[in-house]
């Protein structure tokens, strides 16, 4: 089965860069099509997305009147890029995709999923505030329907299935003796850092060790940890997901850097002078990670 919330972010991707650059509906294809064969190209999943982009686009005039009267002090151009095109692709689904593909409540649910991801601290509320508001005017459609997405809503928090990630804040000198960092950066413009899934057989170290070697094409050394972030998920198959990610310090040589062409969302990877790294657009929850690093190397 297809990853239709990565399918539906390198939708929002290509949205987010036609609509910054204030591009005619026309190029919208291609960039969707350049982003899907650079950054997803074993997804699998052109023709949902294809037509999702292309549906939704033939009626933007029509989806941009019902935000504007589902959030009357929000002028649509007013709301910020990443919103307005999450809006977007949530009415599209909401309102005209088959809803025996597309439930009424997944679509909100989906949409919901990509402002915690890519938006601001209260775009997801924003979001949810403004599809609910759609939903609730159509007359509720499905809310009493029971589903496997609906049963997994009640699981208690410690009964929800655990996956386990690791990453870590990769760090080599340079031939002047300078710290460089590694950071990889995703299709939304954020540097992070690089992660993956690791099993509880190989151990935190050798499991992280090997999915940032696969992620930046480099051996790591895993040195200190550095902390846990936790967050939830929904998955289509298994509900709602605990994912805990355990970082770790971890050296390298400085070296060329060989991002991982399957790693799905990101499309950049590079090293960074301690000096730059307060001028990066870097994500809440890693900024308190990255600066411990830099303490614990600082103060050695």
């Amino acid at each position: 089965m297809a990853n239709r919330h990565l399918s539906r972010s390198i939708v929002l991707q290509s949205l987010f860069e036609w609509d910054f650059r204030n591009y005619d509906i026309s190029k919208a294809k291609a960039i969707f099509v350049r982003n899907m064969e650079e950054f997803a190209p074993g997804l699998g999943d052109f023709a949902f997305m294809e037509q999702l982009i292309e549906s939704l686009l033939s009626k933007r005039a029509d989806l941009d009147k019902i935000i504007e009267k589902a959030a009357p002090d929000w002028p649509i151009d007013k709301i910020s890029i990443i919103d307005r095109n999450i809006l977007r692709i949530g009415l599209y689904e909401l309102l005209f995709s088959d809803r025996a593909e597309v439930p009424a409540k997944v679509a909100i649910n989906e949409a919901i999923e990509l402002a915690k991801t890519f938006g601001g601290e209260n775009s997801s509320k924003f979001i949810n505030g403004v599809l609910g508001s759609v939903y609730k005017e159509i007359g509720e459609p499905g809310k009493d329907s029971v589903s496997k997405k609906k049963l997994f809503k009640n699981v208690p928090y410690e009964e929800m299935p655990i996956e386990k990630l690791g990453g870590a804040v990769v760090y080599a000198k340079d031939a002047g003796g300078q710290l460089n960092f590694a950071f990889v950066h995703d299709i939304f413009g954020h540097w992070t850092l690089p992660k993956g899934h690791i099993t509880p057989e190989e151990g935190d170290e050798t499991g992280i060790e090997r999915v940032v070697q696969k992620e930046i094409g480099l051996v790591v050394k895993a040195g200190e940890k550095l902390g846990n972030n936790e967050y939830i998920a929904s998955d289509p198959e298994k509900g709602k997901l605990r994912k805990q990610v355990i970082y770790y310090l971890a050296k390298t040589d400085y070296d060329t850097l060989v991002l991982d062409k399957t790693s799905g969302g990101l499309n950049d990877l590079r090293w960074f002078p301690l000096g730059e790294i307060a001028e990066l657009n870097l994500y809440n929850d890693i900024l308190p990670l990255v600066t411990k690093a830099i303490t614990l190397l600082t103060s050695k």
